[in-house]
């Protein structure tokens, strides 16, 4: 199921595309579930598998802003402008869904979210297959994203509709990619990543509003996702968490608690995040302790965000 990535692997996951299966295949921010994104059937196979409501879009994966007008219309000059400078990349642009393009992919929605990955093995696969790849992350809905192979054969095992897992190595962002609503003269950020409002801000010169709750308009902006199977508790530093673990200990001291190691750096936290949640469900933790970060542009507010979401309930 798993193959390493080579030009025979490569060829293997743009065939399948074709036929209408599936394959995970890896980007710099997570794993992803793809299909062919122009494939009213393929899509349906990928809401199946990750048992994915109807109504949550999808992301499609292209491989350049060159590539924009295939699937979006009234792409805003302040479009353009981020896809020319971020991508390939983290960034995701949600963008008004063209006509050709299948109402499945998207939820039934008019927009669209695309974007280019920088990943390598990604960027073959979509000049092999010539089309987009819908690619939602290779986990079951609301659960913890892969970041590895392995990861996704641990969710998916033998999947019939999985052709096979393409194996990129380790993700080197960890989180998935920031999701910016350029739809309107005014951008918004849907969901954390590591480009910050900051950055596009920064970019564009106009002001950039945080929009990250409400209705589920584009991936993870649900109030509960990214979840592990243990209940997450959240500290808000090293000491706080000693005494999280020292009362639920006491609490019920036959229930294993999992701790979250501390980070020298939020690039190391992010990277890690999700396959320490996975690692900690793996040893039968009933309960998962982590110190947030501090609030920062980026990485931090994006694993801020991620472990709100994972300790809903």
């Amino acid at each position: 199921m798993i193959r390493p990535s080579t030009p025979e692997s490569i060829s293997e996951a743009a065939s399948a595309l074709v036929g209408g299966r599936l394959i995970g295949l890896p980007t710099e921010t997570v794993y992803g579930l793809g299909s062919d994104a122009a494939n009213v059937s393929a899509i349906k196979r990928i809401f199946a598998l990750k048992n994915r409501p109807a109504d949550h879009p999808l992301i499609v994966h292209i491989q350049s802003a060159d590539h924009l007008d295939n699937w979006a219309t009234d792409i805003t000059e302040m479009a353009r402008e981020l896809a020319s400078y971020f991508w390939p990349g983290p960034l995701t642009l949600i963008l008004q869904r063209h006509s050709l393009v299948p109402a499945e992919v998207s939820g039934g929605r008019s927009t669209i979210g695309l974007r280019a990955p920088a990943h390598p093995v990604a960027q073959l696969i979509l000049a092999e297959f010539g089309g987009g790849i819908a690619a939602p992350s290779a986990n079951r809905f609301g659960r913890v994203s892969p970041t590895t192979a392995q990861h996704v054969l641990d969710e998916f095992g033998n999947a019939p509709d999985l052709a096979l897992i393409v194996d990129g190595g380790p993700c080197t962002i960890g989180v998935e990619s920031t999701i910016v609503d350029v739809t309107t003269s005014q951008p918004k950020i849907l969901r954390h990543g590591k480009i910050s409002a900051e950055d596009i801000s920064l970019r564009l010169g106009v002001d950039i509003e945080n929009d990250v709750g409400g209705e589920s308009r584009a991936s993870g902006m649900l109030a509960a996702h990214y979840q592990p199977t243990a209940r997450v508790v959240l500290a808000g530093d090293p000491e706080q968490a000693n005494q999280l673990v020292a009362s639920l200990s006491a609490i019920n001291p036959s229930a294993p608690i999992y701790r979250l190691p501390l980070y020298d750096s939020v690039e190391s936290f992010a990277c890690d995040l999700y396959n320490q949640l996975r690692t900690a469900d793996a040893v039968g933790a009933s309960t998962i302790v982590v110190v947030m970060p501090p609030s920062s542009p980026g990485l931090a507010n994006a694993i801020r965000d991620r472990l709100s979401k994972a300790a809903h309930r």
